[in-house]
């Protein structure tokens, strides 16, 4: 008899490598174009803003130089390719202003 966490966990597994119908799968078709790029990072980025398909496409071509990067891109999992794009968290510029600035006296 097969324990149901045994036959759970199972399916999690195949689930993941079948990448559950997305393009992170086995199964994906990279195109190694802009298009496919672009449909690849609004497929991955929570919400699925096609608002921002505009500007993939139109930012793109200074991107990536070739087919082969652009196949790379589609290639990545979802986290990665939206992280790529739209960087990590925000983060506080350091300006040379700070630098002038005397340290704190104690």
């Amino acid at each position: 008899m097969r324990s149901p966490l045994g036959v759970a966990l199972g399916l999690a597994v195949i689930a993941g490598f079948l990448g559950c119908g997305s393009r992170g799968g086995l199964h994906q078709r990279l195109t190694g174009t802009c298009s496919g790029a672009c449909a690849h990072y609004i497929e991955c980025k929570p919400g699925h803003p096609e608002a921002d398909r505009a500007t993939c496409e139109q930012e793109c071509p200074g991107v990536f130089s070739d087919q082969d990067s652009l196949m790379a891109f589609e290639s990545l999992q979802c986290r990665d390719a939206v992280e790529f794009v739209d960087g990590t968290r925000p983060r506080q510029a350091i300006t040379q202003s700070s630098f002038d600035r005397a340290p704190p006296s104690r």
